[in-house]
Order: C-alpha cells, then structure tokens, then sequence
C-alpha cells in the first residue's frame, strides 16, 4: 500500500455546460477552502450525461468549459488534480467489479436517480444512465477519498458509496477504502432565478452563470421572480422564501444593507428596483475576479488543456495502484 501524506477529495461535475452560481454555493466554494488540506481529484465524468448520445457535440466543449470555470475561481491545478472521467479506464473497470455488490432494487431505490429519471420524461433511461450511480462510487473509491464536497442532491449517492466501501472492506479483512464523507456546502440547493420551489439548474435555464457577462447578470436580476402577493410598493412583502433576498443572503456581503431592506421591504417602504438593484450589485462584485481569470484563460487554452490532461495521467497512475490492490486482496481477475 501507498502511504498517503494528507487524506484525499473526490468530487466532480458533469459536462453539460458552464457551472452557475448554484454550483459555486453548493459545492465548489467548499473546493476552494479545502483544496490546501486535502489531495483533491477534481473530476469532469464524461461517462455520466444523462442523454449522452444526443449531447456528443457538446460534451467535450463542456469539459473545457468546466475547466476553465475551475480556473477562474481560483482552483490550483499544481496542488490538485484536474481529472476527464475517461481518460482513467479504470474508473469504468471498478464499476463493473462493484456492480456485483449492488442489488437492482437498491438502484431502484435512489431518490436521485429516480428524479433524474423523471427528468427524462418519456425518453426511456440507457442501461449506462441506470448504472451511473455505481460509476460514481467507483469514482470516490478509486482514489480512496476520504471527503466527499457535493450538492445537497447527491447526499444518496455518497450513502452508496460508503455502504458498498464497507462491504469490500469486510470481504478485505482490512479497511481497503476509507468510508467517505459527505460534505454539503452552505446553501445546500440554491433556488433558481424563476421561483423558490425550483432549483436552480442548466435543464431549467434559470440559472446565473459564472461567465455570464455584466449586462446579462443585470437583466437576469432584474427579472428574478420575488413576491407575486406584492401589488404596490407599499405593500407589504414577503422575505422569507423571496429569490431575491435567498440570493442577497447567499451572495451580499454588506449584513447591514441585507438587513435594512428586508426590514423596509416588510413594511412597504422599497420597491422590488432597488432591492433587485442592489443584489446585482453585489453579485457583480462577487463576479468581477472570476470574469477576469476567465479572459486569460480563454485566451490560453493550452493552459486549461494541460490541467486536464496532467490531472488525469496522475489520477491514472494512482487508480492502477488501487486496482492493483483490489485485484490482489480479492483474487479478481485472471
């Protein structure tokens, strides 16, 4: 075995696009403080899009998307790695070995794979999207992480993982993986700019990108659903559950200005402008940064290339080594 110097992350993102302000709250904010502690694997899965034959044209545009995004919020690629979900075969050869310890009816069981089957609508699930929350196992066991950042969501799929990982473990007679944990970030599900009932997400198109340019992020803000019961400016109106100010709590750092408006807002006494107003204020504050590193990594993508592929050929050698172990300690193979 390996000694490892500091305890490992495992977590990733599927290619469907650019990452939004949801992500970066939910998940990836939570990378960023982390990424100093833990040896982190930053994982594009390539393998996981739910409709991947429709969406051939788009996925690899994606990962670099994706990369990028990582870039310019502030994830090092020298102490962490940037890793592309098929560039580590072995990641596909692991789900197949833990497929055998998953039974069909806890599959059938997962709330979020039920939901995203639902999502589907009357497009019948591949056997690949069924089997995906084993891939995502294989994912976390590979690397033998220990903390897992992800998206209220996800929370059932890491269960999985640490159910499974103690079964391997019993048949090893030793803790061959670590069981992981899940770490949720500070705003578990961030509600879309459309309502307070619906995540924010791509699919629903109701999301604040973190490369949206200033005037988008200006005209999507101004256009965020508030309280539907408010007529007038006089009126009384409604904080709690409010998309606009569920935002100016995740996002607006002046505690006194959030304060001040809800107390004014309650009483009729600011209109639904200058509220909007000033969340765009501070959401475009919070953006400048990251727009910045955008620009020089849209003009370098060799940069973001290179990330990718130096991540992936380390995570490669470190899921040989675990395959290497598994193999020998459960006599798989041949």
């Amino acid at each position: 075995m390996v000694k490892q110097e500091k305890k490992r992350i495992l977590t990733g993102i599927r290619p469907t696009g650019s990452l939004h302000l949801g992500h970066y709250v939910g998940a990836l904010e939570n990378w960023i403080k982390l990424q100093n502690e833990y040896e982190c694997f930053f994982l594009i899965a390539n393998y996981q899009v739910a409709d991947y034959v429709d969406r051939l044209d788009i996925i690899n545009e994606s990962i670099l998307e994706i990369a990028t995004d990582w870039l310019s919020i502030g994830l090092d690629p020298k102490t962490s790695h940037f890793t592309v979900e098929s560039l580590v075969p072995e990641h596909a050869e692991l789900a197949m070995w833990l497929s055998w310890f998953v039974q069909l009816g806890r599959l059938q069981r997962n709330p979020t794979l039920k939901n995203e089957i639902d999502a589907l609508g009357n497009k019948p699930p591949s056997l690949a999207f069924f089997n995906y929350p084993v891939l995502q196992v294989a994912n976390i066991l590979m690397p033998k992480a220990h903390l897992v950042p992800v998206g209220e969501d996800q929370l059932p799929h890491i269960e999985m993982a640490r159910e499974i990982a103690r079964k391997i473990n019993k048949l090893a007679g030793y803790d061959l993986f670590p069981v992981p944990k899940a770490l949720v970030g500070r705003v578990p599900r961030l509600v879309g700019i459309n309502g307070p009932d619906i995540k924010m997400s791509k699919s629903a198109n109701n999301a604040i990108y973190l490369k949206d340019d200033e005037q988008t992020v200006k005209k999507k803000i101004m256009q965020m659903y508030t309280d539907p019961t408010r007529i007038h400016v006089t009126d009384p109106g409604k904080v709690e559950g409010n998309p606009v100010f569920i935002y100016h709590d995740a996002f607006n750092k002046n505690t006194d200005e959030i304060k001040d408006l809800k107390e004014r807002y309650q009483n009729g006494k600011v209109g639904d402008v200058e509220v909007k107003m000033k969340l765009f204020n501070a959401i475009n504050t919070f953006l400048l940064p990251i727009r910045e590193k955008r620009n020089y990594y849209d003009q370098n993508k060799k940069l973001v290339k290179d990330a990718l592929q130096e991540g992936s050929t380390h995570a490669s050698k470190v899921a040989k080594q675990t395959m290497k172990e598994l193999k020998s300690t459960l006599k798989l193979g041949y």
